[in-house]
């Protein structure tokens, strides 16, 4: 919810404050005013910080065409994250998702990549669904357990997301792995959607 700046409040309390026919006694003080006004600061903060951590659970990534919801309280990892995805970790808990987009250069398909990704992991366990999307689980070898969604996009590209939690605490994360997987999303990127949009006039011109 938007406030107005503690500086456009004061002068209606002081107004206010002005206009009032009771006698001198019974108006606040300069100290009650400052406490009222720090109270309206200290509570348009709240919500807005409140306000920032809901909005930074949705990433998007414009430019790679990819969006994700986050679990509540966690946090960027920022030296790991960039132009291509993002790594968020729950604090203490030893678990993280990774959601990135990787260029397919040799236009392999989607089951070549799984082949790939899977070479290294225990217990894969997974399908094909259609031809641009894959989900599966399977473990690292190091007790942890690994949730995986991949989906290519009409270019060729992946955006794989990892769902990566301790293996003792399946009862706890499995769920939360499985929502955030479902939020993933892709969409035609910022350049693709641009060029599209500069193609369209000179399409339309062409016609008779």
């Amino acid at each position: 919810m938007k406030h107005a700046p503690l500086a456009a409040c004061l002068p209606l309390l002081l107004l206010a404050a002005c206009g009032r026919t009771e006698p001198v006694a019974d108006m606040p003080s300069q100290e009650e005013l400052a406490a009222a006004a720090n109270a309206a600061a200290a509570n348009a903060i709240s919500n807005l910080q409140v306000d920032e951590t809901a909005d930074s659970r949705n990433y998007v990534n414009l430019d790679r065409g990819f969006s994700v919801t986050l679990p509540e309280g966690w946090v960027m990892d920022k030296g790991a994250s960039n132009d291509d995805g993002v790594v968020y970790e729950d604090p203490g808990a030893g678990a993280d998702v990774r959601v990135f987009w990787q260029k397919n250069d040799d236009d392999q398909t989607l089951q070549q990549i799984v082949e790939a990704l899977s070479s290294g992991a225990e217990g894969v366990d997974g399908d094909f669904i259609g031809d641009n999307e894959y989900r599966g689980t399977a473990n690292d070898g190091e007790g942890n357990n690994v949730a995986v969604r991949l989906l290519r996009q009409p270019d060729g590209s992946i955006v794989t997301a990892t769902f990566v939690y301790p293996e003792m605490l399946s009862e706890q994360y499995q769920s939360i792995a499985e929502k955030l997987l479902d939020s993933l999303r892709v969409f035609v990127p910022r350049d693709g959607a641009e060029q599209a949009g500069a193609s369209a006039p000179a399409d339309n011109a062409a016609k008779p």
